[in-house]
């Protein structure tokens, strides 16, 4: 069930509880909404599934391009976690979900219970932020969800041995049909902070993965992304050995998280954060 609470600024945030045990904040993707996680919910082991959507995502309100930043999405879970008088959480970050995840730990480390990340990393390769400028804050040209559903195996390379049906849940998961066609389910302003973030200075995000020591890290990468290199994998878990990581077949940016590589190591990483 949706609920809703209202940030320290005034906005109305859209997020979700499920179960208990271990809480799991999950972070989804730069346009997507908590149903993102909706795929792997039921492999996952007892657990606090803590979801919500971004300010300017899905249902939550609209606040400008200004404010859909990685800094103050961090500040708005943080102020989930208060909300819910939960003290400590283990972080699941889809994509941008995994920078806010980098944020927290720099900010709020005594917060977290650990952090898994969904094909992301300190270093974003450039092409596959370019593919990601191409659609963020448009509407797609598909008419029904039925259309984008056939044309997303074409416009989706990397991805394998996908049922036709998942591309049918997808379409419906990340677009609301209208007699008009298509819309997208976020601000359309986020692609102007997107732009604002691709043509600023280059970030070194390095130091802000040093700050996610001393907790239990795991990372999920699709084999065939566009967004994280194996070069970088490999330097994330060099940096952090006892890191556990799965290179997915056949997904790209973004494994769907019902894999069963992905389900063996995000029910591993759980036991590890609970056991802190």
């Amino acid at each position: 069930m949706t609920e809703f609470f209202t940030t320290s600024d005034g906005t109305k945030i859209a997020y979700s509880v499920a179960g208990t045990g271990t809480p799991l904040l999950c972070l989804a993707g730069l346009t997507r909404t908590m149903q993102d996680f909706d795929y792997m919910r039921p492999h996952l082991p007892s657990c606090q599934l803590i979801r919500m959507d971004y300010r300017g995502r899905g249902q939550s309100q609209w606040t400008g391009a200004a404010s859909y930043t990685v800094p103050q999405e961090a500040k708005d879970a943080v102020e989930l976690l208060d909300h819910l008088g939960v003290a400590k959480a283990a972080v699941l970050g889809t994509s941008r979900g995994g920078l806010i995840a980098m944020m927290l730990a720099a900010t709020a480390h005594d917060r977290l219970l650990g952090i898994c990340f969904n094909d992301i990393g300190p270093e974003i390769h450039k092409p596959g932020l370019e593919k990601i400028m191409d659609y963020v804050g448009r509407n797609p040209r598909a008419k029904t969800h039925a259309e984008l559903a056939a044309a997303l195996p074409r416009n989706m390379p990397g991805f394998a041995n996908v049922p036709d049906s998942r591309w049918l849940e997808e379409a419906r998961l990340h677009y609301t049909e209208t007699p008009e066609g298509l819309r997208i389910t976020y601000d359309p302003a986020l692609r102007e902070s997107f732009l604002a973030a691709f043509k600023g200075p280059e970030v070194d995000l390095w130091p802000l993965f040093e700050t996610c020591a001393g907790l239990p890290l795991a990372l999920i990468r699709g084999a065939n992304s566009d967004l994280l290199t194996q070069k970088c994998a490999n330097e994330m878990r060099r940096r952090q050995p006892d890191m556990a990581f799965i290179n997915v077949p056949d997904r790209a940016h973004i494994p769907f998280l019902d894999e069963p590589e992905s389900v063996e190591v995000l029910r591993d990483f759980i036991a590890r954060a609970s056991s802190r």
